[in-house]
């Protein structure tokens, strides 16, 4: 499929990245805004706030893991205020209205329900919340608001949250990133992977050493710690098993995690032929 490039104009109100953020398109009616939560009074009385739109609370949850709550409004700034004074975790917001009158009511709430749907199947962030109604639109009003929602993907990924990113997008097209790769031990770890413009990703049911060895870097300990109290490393025997794709910063770290032990990733993954990642990056 044949894709092209996009022009993002990204604007920051107080000439920091501590304030409001606008992001916006060439040749698109909508509009992005993103704002730390202690600072929406101040900005409140802005036109963005005014206007119908599909909003995304963004925190942190009980075990520190991302977390995002992702709702509409008819009016941002009203629905904005209650989530104030009733909802916690949050710290920012990135919402999207219209610069025309082009979203309504319906038009949102079927934003907010397909917005609901990709931070799911992503599975990046825990959604904290019910499954929002999917109104009834004609097949045409769908279409245009699929190419509206493919916008609001992009942007907020620009403004720091790939929530809506499938960890497969990550992964590079070209010969090499294709390819699978391997990490093993002789005590049975079996780790699959590949890299990504994120790290490296290590795939589902891959089966990393429980046992860790002193010299064992304490990052990489407390990562493993952490992925186990939310679930996406779970005891299997001797071993813990990934129950769901998880992308590491780089190849070192994730051979790591799969060995229990300090491990070079270029040298320990390597592809069906046993050729290591080193001499297939160049």
């Amino acid at each position: 499929m044949n894709t092209f490039g996009k022009t993002i104009r990204l604007f920051l109100l107080d000439g920091t990245a501590n304030g409001l953020t606008t992001a916006e398109l060439s040749n698109w009616t909508g509009i992005g805004v993103k704002v730390p939560r202690i600072k929406i009074k101040e900005y409140s009385n802005r036109p963005e706030f005014q206007k119908p739109g599909v909003y995304i609370l963004i925190g942190k949850g009980e075990n520190n893991e991302d977390e995002a709550y992702i709702g509409e409004a008819e009016v941002v700034k009203d629905r904005l205020a209650q989530h104030i004074a009733n909802r916690d975790s949050w710290t920012e917001v990135i919402f999207f209205a219209s610069k025309d009158r082009y979203l309504n009511k319906a038009s949102v709430k079927y934003l907010e329900n397909r917005l609901y749907e990709l931070a799911v199947k992503a599975g990046r962030y825990t959604i904290d919340q019910n499954i929002p109604t999917k109104p009834g639109l004609s097949e045409a009003e769908q279409a245009e608001l699929e190419e509206f929602l493919s916008n609001v993907k992009v942007l907020t990924s620009s403004l720091g949250h790939k929530l809506f990113e499938l960890l497969e997008e990550t992964i590079d097209h070209g010969e090499i990133r294709q390819q699978v790769f391997y990490c093993k031990s002789g005590a049975g770890a079996f780790s699959t992977g590949s890299p990504s413009t994120e790290g490296f990703i290590v795939y589902k049911d891959s089966l990393f050493i429980i046992q860790e060895q002193n010299a064992f870097p304490k990052g990489i300990k407390l990562e493993r710690e952490q992925m186990l109290n939310e679930g996406i490393l779970e005891i299997q025997g001797t071993f813990y098993r990934l129950t769901k794709d998880y992308i590491f910063n780089s190849p070192s770290r994730a051979a790591a995690a799969t060995l229990g032990r300090n491990a070079n990733g270029r040298v320990e993954w390597k592809n069906e032929d046993g050729v290591e990642l080193k001499f297939l990056e160049i």
